[in-house]
């Protein structure tokens, strides 16, 4: 045995632990948030509504103030051009839901009232097949910008190891479980998309991974076989996020949208 063989049997893995994993990040942007109580003061200007790229914000009044976070690109543009610097970006990362509506929240002097999304019942079955040995996935670029392509290459590397995680990319729908998807669902690609989960045996998942996935971001949506089982917010998605998204499906990893940023919003661990 040589000696690096010995050094790496020594060294600490370098793999993230997804048991150990939070929903924010310091370093990065994540979704924006209102200030809470009488911080969160808006002069009503709309200046973040009119320049969101993607129209995820809605400003109903000075202490009120909706977002879709489907939609968000979490490019910081609102919280960069709001003058009373009501909006601030949280560094919350994990936008993953079963529901496309659990992204959906209307702030009231900064705060909201999470509601209950019941798991649907085709990701009941899906859990009940993979929750043990995990699934493959078949994944189709539908008329993204590949970024989404690169997260997912990245997420087979040591770090993240998501064959590790049993989610397993495969070359053919015929051998998946799940289809996940990138990009808007261009006219091209509606076709082939379609044609893809209907060669699917049963229990199968469709995966929304990435804004544009969800709601077209930039662009017009494209019509989609079915509405997705689950839906990973962000322009991209990292990797890690991609994962325990995939083990949520799994019901390996539990966790609800709403519940966790309320959780933090309100400053808990």
């Amino acid at each position: 045995m040589g000696f690096y063989e010995i050094k790496n049997l020594l060294t600490r893995s370098m793999t993230l632990n997804y048991n150990k994993a939070i929903p924010t990040n310091a370093n990065a942007r994540g979704i924006p948030v209102p200030l809470k109580g009488k911080e969160a003061n808006c002069s009503k200007c709309k200046e973040c509504e009119v320049l969101c790229p993607t129209k995820a914000i809605t400003v109903k009044s000075d202490r009120e103030i909706s977002f879709d976070y489907g939609r968000c690109l979490h490019c910081g543009l609102c919280a960069d051009v709001c003058p009373d610097k009501v909006l601030e970006n949280s560094g919350f990362v994990y936008v993953m839901a079963f529901n496309k509506d659990e992204f959906k929240i209307n702030y009231k002097e900064g705060e909201f009232t999470p509601q209950d999304f019941p798991i649907p019942e085709n990701v009941t079955k899906f859990q009940k097949l993979t929750g043990k040995k995990g699934f493959t996935y078949r994944e189709i670029a539908a008329g993204g910008n590949n970024t989404v392509e690169c997260e997912l290459n990245a997420s087979f590397n040591n770090v993240f190891d998501s064959e590790g995680m049993q989610a397993r990319s495969v070359a053919s729908p015929k051998h998946a479980d799940a289809i996940v998807f990138s990009g808007p669902v261009s006219k091209n690609m509606a076709v082939p998309l379609a044609i893809a989960w209907d060669c699917m045996p049963e229990p199968k998942a469709l995966i929304a991974n990435g804004t544009e996935a969800i709601s077209g971001g930039l662009f017009e949506q494209g019509e989609l076989p079915k509405t997705p089982d689950l839906f990973i917010g962000g322009d991209p998605p990292r990797p890690d996020i991609m994962i325990n998204a995939y083990r949520m499906l799994m019901g390996v990893f539990k966790f609800s949208f709403q519940k966790a940023l309320k959780k933090f919003i309100q400053g808990e661990k």
